[in-house]
This record gives structure tokens, C-alpha cells and sequence, in this order.
């Protein structure tokens, strides 16, 4: 049996990984629009964050995606901060311990990278992730941060480095 393993997105896997985020989107009953769900980027995610100050990371189980996170600098905002962007797991992730150790690699990541603090918005019902989130360190804030276009996501956290 293979360990499952974290790494940095290929090529190859933009269509997995676009169809990983699109899954657990509508499994979470998340809007399409104003949501990650119609980011353009999100079928060239190699591309994407193949840029500076930006990674994006997998969970590959023996040749399958079954999770994938990224961090980038923070878009429409002045400031050394970055966002944790599209973070989802498959249901064979859950439970593993993957979402502890996604959430390392990132913010391991974003420090290599640079970064003073960390972003991020998400929807109210996913309380799963938000108890990661607070676990890392992430704190409420009132008001969102840049302008991500993701507006239909009405909780932002933020995190020092």
C-alpha cells in the first residue's frame, strides 16, 4: 500500500483538482456563484500558482487526489498577507488527520514564502473546517480582507505568522 502523501500540484492534476473542489463544493451545498465553485482559475490550477509567492499542494493516496489547499498572496489588498485558498477534502480524507497536516504544509509554506499573516473565508456551516481553523490559531475578524470575489462567503479568519 502507498503512503499517502502531500505535494505540490503537477500538471496533470488540474482536471482532479478542479474536480475534487467541485465535488465537495455541492456535497456542501455551497453556492456556485460568488464562490470557489466559478473561479476561472480553478481548471488550470498548475498554472495558477506555478507564479511567485504562491504554492499549491495536494493529498495524493496512491495516485489519487483526494484533498488539495493552496496559499497566494492576498488578491485586491496592499500588505504582506496571504490567503489560504481552496481548501477541500474528498469524504476518503476526512478523519485522517490530512486537514492537520494540509494546513502545516501551507502555513509552513507561506512563512518560507514570506508572509506576516494568513486569510481566509469560508461558510458558516462548515464548522468541521472552522474548528481546524481556530485549532491552527485563526481568529474571527469582522470584515473581509482584499477582494477575493468570493462573495457569498460571509466568515473571514486571520492568522499571524
Amino acid at each position: 500500500m502507498q503512503e499517502v502523501l502531500i505535494r505540490e500540484i503537477r500538471p496533470a492534476d488540474n482536471k482532479e483538482v478542479a474536480r475534487v473542489v467541485r465535488e465537495v463544493l455541492v456535497e456542501m451545498g455551497v453556492p456556485k456563484v460568488g464562490t470557489a465553485y466559478a473561479d476561472a482559475a480553478l481548471d488550470r490550477m498548475y498554472e495558477t500558482y506555478n507564479v511567485p509567492r504562491a504554492t499549491y499542494f495536494v493529498i495524493d493516496d496512491g495516485g489519487a487526489i483526494i484533498g488539495c489547499a493552496g496559499v497566494a498572496q492576498l488578491e485586491n489588498y496592499v500588505g504582506n498577507v496571504c490567503e489560504l485558498q481552496k481548501m477541500y477534502f474528498l469524504r476518503a480524507a476526512r478523519g485522517r488527520g490530512l486537514g492537520a497536516k494540509m494546513m502545516q504544509a501551507c502555513l509552513d509554506r507561506a512563512r518560507e514564502l514570506g508572509f506576516e499573516k494568513c486569510y481566509l473565508e469560508t461558510m458558516p456551516y462548515m464548522e468541521d473546517a472552522q474548528k481546524l481553523y481556530r485549532k491552527t490559531g485563526f481568529e474571527y475578524i469582522d470584515a473581509p480582507m482584499g477582494d477575493t470575489g468570493h462573495y457569498s462567503c460571509p466568515v473571514w479568519m486571520l492568522k499571524t505568522l
